[in-house]
């Protein structure tokens, strides 16, 4: 942790508990003079006295948290470029309303959302005036998926009752199991167990046809039995197992997180259901505890954690991004997948990045890259318009099912980090992490980057005047590219 000037945080925190300077002072074991300095922003909060405050108060550390001022920024800066009015506020005072008035900056984003809401439905009437009638009614809402999605994302896929709940159960299945090594075959059989010895249910599997358009796993409540394809690995079909564990053993639950109140439609329920299966699942595959004891001491070599649990390279991205860190212990990791077009079918994080919400993201990136070299794992840091600095992986992986001529699906994944946790990761082997130029400038996506000398610009910023040299080649899109 840098140094943190938090004091507006601190100091609101404060008021909400009802707590004078005094009392405050008085529980992390300062003077109230030197309280009072901090939340005047004249001494930074340090981390002696953050960890004071979560052991006093229970204070979650992520309200002080560097990343998620990051997100905050990269969040205002694309409500900044969509209003040219807004164009004078300096990036300085922008970050200081995104790590100081994180309130005020949410408030922001919500004004924001509403007006864009409002311009879109607008914008169907207008549409619809001189053709079929429009009304504002049909204004598109986010689709199930999107809203899915984002409340994984805004809550940075922390689950940790989840988490709790899969690592009692690998406990529990495990228990009788003589090696400390478990893999996913022995896993796989220990699942097989539970679920015919606890609720009656047996597993059989079901052959793939050549297309291989069955389901990976199916359950037949009248038979009490569930079918499982056959081209899955023993990783992926314990997996699969977890699932339907966590509908069985936590159903009531995972109910409990998908009302009515947090998802607007029955479909995005039955999404956010699954969702939260699919986490107790991969939790229960790669147990908390385990999976990062075993990633520390493999320095988070991705390839050799898929040896010893016996799953896929995107698997093991996917978990570190989700796994509930413990204090003083893990990294915070971003994971996303791409295809060759650019979609995003996967974007989470147990911190913060600039994940791009206006379409497109950044051609210079090393996950577009992977596409030219299969199979091949890059590095690469990145440095954001904010300056912050990031360690990239990326690496193509291929989901195939059926024999020959059934179809490939081919996607990049990447997993980053800040770059003050690289040293930790085998992956920062060679790389200069003192070098601030050895860092390749990036951004969020052309709409919302401020880079005015990149080469690869696709187009200007949202509500930014486009400046053309009539001496030069021009904007790349209008250049005549001779």
């Amino acid at each position: 942790m840098t140094k943190a000037f938090m004091g507006v945080r601190l100091k609101t925190l404060r008021e909400q508990q009802g707590l004078t300077q005094a009392a405050l002072a008085a529980s992390l074991k300062i003077s109230p003079s030197y309280l009072n300095q901090i939340e005047n922003d004249q001494r930074p909060l340090t981390v002696p006295v953050l960890l004071r405050l979560q052991a006093a108060h229970g204070i979650d550390l992520q309200l002080f948290s560097d990343d998620a001022s990051a997100r905050r920024l990269s969040e205002l800066q694309a409500v900044f470029s969509h209003h040219p009015q807004a164009q004078a506020v300096p990036l300085a005072e922008a970050r200081v309303v995104a790590s100081q008035l994180p309130s005020v900056a949410k408030v922001l984003l919500h004004l924001h959302e509403r007006s864009r809401t409002a311009e879109e439905r607008l914008s169907s009437i207008v549409a619809g005036a001189d053709g079929d009638r429009m009304t504002a009614d049909l204004a598109p809402p986010l689709q199930p998926y999107e809203e899915v999605r984002e409340f994984f994302y805004a809550r940075h896929h922390h689950m940790a009752v989840l988490d709790e709940r899969a690592e009692q159960l690998y406990e529990t299945v495990t228990a009788g199991a003589h090696d400390a090594q478990i893999g996913a075959a022995e896993l796989l059989a220990c699942l097989r167990e539970r679920l015919q010895e606890h609720h009656g249910i047996a597993v059989r599997e079901t052959a793939a046809n050549r297309t291989s358009d069955q389901a990976l796993r199916s359950y037949d409540a009248g038979t009490r039995t569930i079918s499982l394809a056959t081209d899955m690995d023993p990783g992926q079909q314990a997996f699969q197992l977890g699932v339907q564990l966590a509908f069985l053993e936590t159903g009531p639950l995972i109910d409990s997180f998908t009302t009515a109140d947090a998802f607007a439609t029955s479909q995005a329920r039955s999404l956010a259901r699954l969702g939260f299966a699919n986490h107790f699942a991969g939790a229960l595959v790669l147990p908390n505890r385990r999976f990062q004891d075993a990633a520390e001491a493999l320095r988070y070599d991705i390839e050799l954690l898929s040896d010893r649990f016996g799953v896929g390279f995107e698997t093991i991205g996917h978990r570190l991004s989700t796994m509930r860190q413990t204090p003083g212990r893990g990294i915070p990791f971003f994971f996303v997948r791409v295809d060759r077009a650019g979609n995003v079918s996967k974007r989470q994080s147990t911190a913060d990045f600039h994940f791009s919400r206006h379409g497109g993201t950044c051609p210079l990136w090393n996950v577009y890259e992977a596409f030219s070299q299969p199979g091949t794992i890059l590095t690469q840091l990145s440095r954001m318009p904010d300056g912050r600095t990031y360690l990239w992986i990326a690496r193509t992986v291929e989901h195939r099912r059926g024999g020959y001529g059934a179809p490939r699906r081919i996607f990049a994944v990447a997993l980053g980090c800040d770059a003050r946790y690289a040293d930790r990761l085998v992956y920062a082997k060679g790389l200069n992490l003192l070098d601030p130029e050895a860092a390749t400038p990036i951004g969020a996506g052309c709409k919302v980057c401020d880079r005015a000398d990149c080469a690869q610009r696709a187009f200007p910023p949202l509500g930014r005047t486009l400046q053309i040299d009539e001496n030069q080649r021009g904007f790349a899109p209008y250049a005549s590219g001779m």
